[in-house]
């Protein structure tokens, strides 16, 4: 037993020796926090502590090393103020000055900068004399007692120490309860080329950066991953070909072996996006990509989809087609969680890429004809320009409107980052929100006051006006069309027809499976796309599938989006950049968990409530009775609080879940029994 201690003691002896050596440079907070939590539990094992490690000593550390970096770059300064700067080149003058800015920083509390060591840099300044050699310039990244910066490129221990390592966090009594904050951080990170040349390698290297990312990481971290700078060179670049396309584009498809896959809503649901290109192809030379609009709201990753629909669009600009769709306005983004997306993702820095991305909504084009058979948008038809210039909107009432055409699309100014309620431009209105009718006729939409309601006439109208055979259009998920009293589809497959004439079909097509992510109510639909391919670009056929597995996280947006008081979007809604934080959950009235799992850094805990389905396609959220009898109690008397506390949580929920199924499973039996006696009688009776 005691060789077995002095081994462990030895293995947290090395770990310890290993932190204090290193320079913690270019590391964020959460990587600096885990270091030093290793760091004080090898040294709670060296020093023969019993208790366990709190938050506390962390904070006492890291207090610590910034009051020893604050003095140590103070005299940093008083050393520098008395250099000489005679005979430095353009360089060292450069570096020296770097050098003072550093100090000034860490004095002024500013954020950390991502440089090289500190001594390094005096170094290559190569002017280091006697009197500086042991000065806190060299000695500020080997602070006492090892609370120091990291430098992320320099190792700990070798691979045989590791070993020990391993062996401690498995068996030292405390260690392994804090596994959860010694977990690695996620360190790749997207770079902006260098040339400004996006090659089709940076583009799928960028797409598996972004999906490890989202499994592995806090959305306070990914501007690390993501920085502003390259948000905005991407948006302007993108910008500077939408700016340059119609409002409807013309999708001339050639060649015999030529498709275009047409998709609808993805509502930030970054997972199904790369299911879908990994299960249809990427874009290419045959390959033409249709998307609908309403990439971003109700889902955790708005911006992720962004940025790959962006990226293949300044890669493959006549291969890639985005049209807006109306969740692409400011109006929509403040109302279902992107623009909280946004903030979460970016801290401080988060206003400035969610006006960024206003801007290239606005430069998306409305529509497109492709092959000059297809007509696809987000909403649908539209009005007639006269008729929209000539009549005053009379809100109080339904009045029929005239049907426009492609020529007076063209007209509209997309430019817009809401749509108006009224006016010549009130187009852009109509193709971003209306919606099919099984009722003849063009009207507006006096219940949601943006749009139209059209008919199967005015479908067969359009396409017999301008020539086509088929429109594809997207805006309508399960949750649209299950409060309908028509006969359309439920859109539980992916998509649905609507109109079918003699000049051909409306298509509806929504890419959101299991939608929405954030919700009261979720529905277990399946996502589709569309295929259309050479010689009959009219037929189109459909594909449709399950949705794919995504990771457990907080929403963005309230269960009530309808009734969300934007005042809420304010700056205390958003996750610093420049301290550790994680996101907060939204739970049901009532159902949040009655143990503060954010103290073992869990922030997804299962409540005390569970999702069933409801009969109608969709489910809903039920609270689960507590057990009379929970097995697994009580608990050892050796496990101590929080730990203590969240097992005992755990066994009473999952008591409660199994008591939960038992019951039901015995209702649904006696229900059973009773059904097969009310028949038995019956045909007794007969």
């Amino acid at each position: 037993m005691d060789h077995h201690k002095e081994r462990i003691k030895s293995g947290c002896q090395k770990i310890l020796e290993g932190i204090n050596s290193m320079s913690l440079v270019n590391l964020d907070d959460q990587q600096v926090h885990s270091l030093v939590m290793m760091r004080e539990i090898a040294r709670g094992v060296v020093d023969d502590r019993d208790r366990m490690v709190t938050k506390s000593d962390v904070i006492t550390a890291l207090r610590y090393s910034i009051e020893k970096m604050v003095c140590a770059s103070r005299d940093i300064i008083q050393i520098l103020s008395r250099i000489s700067f005679e005979g430095l080149d353009d360089q060292r003058m450069h570096l020296v000055t770097r050098m003072k800015d550093i100090a000034h920083g860490i004095i002024d509390k500013q954020p950390r900068v991502a440089i090289a060591r500190p001594d390094l840099l005096a170094e290559q300044v190569g002017f280091v004399d006697e009197g500086m050699r042991d000065s806190p310039l060299v000695e500020s990244t080997k602070i006492s007692n090892g609370d120091a910066l990291i430098d992320g490129a320099q190792s700990m221990t070798n691979e045989d120490e590791m070993l020990d390592v391993d062996h401690v966090l498995r068996f030292e009594n405390g260690i392994d309860e804090v596994q959860e904050s010694l977990l690695p951080c996620f360190q790749q990170f997207v770079m902006w080329p260098p040339d400004d040349c996006i090659t089709l390698e940076w583009v799928q290297d960028m797409m598996i950066i972004l999906e490890q990312a989202s499994q592995k990481m806090l959305s306070s971290e990914f501007c690390h991953v993501v920085p502003t700078m390259f948000v905005e060179k991407l948006v302007d670049g993108v910008c500077s070909i939408l700016c340059k396309e119609p409002n409807c584009v013309d999708i001339n498809c050639q060649g015999e072996d030529s498709r275009v896959i047409v998709v609808g809503d993805i509502h930030g649901q970054f997972h199904d996006l790369m299911l879908l290109l990994k299960h249809a192809g990427v874009p290419s030379e045959n390959q033409i990509y249709v998307f609908n609009g309403n990439y971003v709201d109700k889902g955790a990753w708005g911006v992720e989809v962004l940025l790959v629909l962006l990226a293949w669009k300044v890669l493959m600009p006549h291969r890639v087609y985005l049209l807006r769709g109306n969740h692409e306005s400011r109006y929509c983004t403040t109302r279902y969680g992107f623009k909280e997306e946004v903030w979460s993702k970016y801290g401080d820095q988060g206003e400035d890429v969610y006006s960024k991305f206003l801007e290239c909504f606005k430069e998306l084009p409305l529509a497109s004809v492709i092959a000059n058979c297809a007509y696809t948008t987000h909403g649908g038809l539209f009005r007639s320009i006269d008729a929209a210039s000539s009549q005053k909107p009379k809100r109080n009432k339904t009045h029929r409107v005239d049907l426009g055409s492609l020529a007076e699309l063209s007209e509209v100014k997309r430019s817009c980052v809401d749509c108006p309620y009224e006016g010549p431009n009130i187009l852009l209105s109509d193709v971003l929100w209306s919606k099919p009718s099984n009722k003849d006729g063009l009207r507006d939409n006096t219940g949601q006051k943006l749009g139209l309601w059209w008919g199967p006439d005015c479908t067969e109208a359009f396409l017999k006006q301008n020539n086509l055979k088929l429109i594809i259009r997207s805006h309508e998920g399960p949750d649209a069309r299950a409060g309908r009293d028509d006969d359309f589809g439920d859109m539980f497959s992916g998509y649905s027809i609507d109109h079918d004439g003699e000049s051909g079909k409306l298509y509806t097509l929504f890419s959101a499976p299991h939608y929405p992510q954030f919700g009261k109510t979720i529905y277990n639909n399946k996502w589709a796309y569309a295929v259309l391919k050479s010689p009959d670009f009219g037929s189109p056929s459909f594909h449709s599938f399950k949705a794919a597995e995504r990771p457990m996280v907080d929403p963005y947006v309230g269960f009530d989006a309808n009734n969300m008081d934007s005042s809420r979007l304010d700056s205390s809604q958003s996750a610093s950049t420049s301290a550790v934080s994680v996101p907060q959950r939204i739970y049901p009235d009532g159902m949040r968990p009655e143990f503060d799992f954010g103290a073992l850094g869990i922030y997804n805990a299962p409540c005390w409530s569970v999702e069933l389905p409801d009969g109608s396609g969709g489910t809903q959220v039920l609270p689960v009775p507590r057990a009379p009898l929970v097995e697994g109690l009580p608990l050892p008397p050796n496990i101590q609080e929080p730990h203590k506390a969240a097992y005992e949580y755990l066994f009473e929920l999952v008591g409660a879940l199994k008591h939960m199924m038992v019951t039901r499973e015995t209702e649904n039996m006696a229900l059973v029994s009773a059904l097969r006696s009310r028949a038995r009688k019956r045909k007794g009776k007969g």
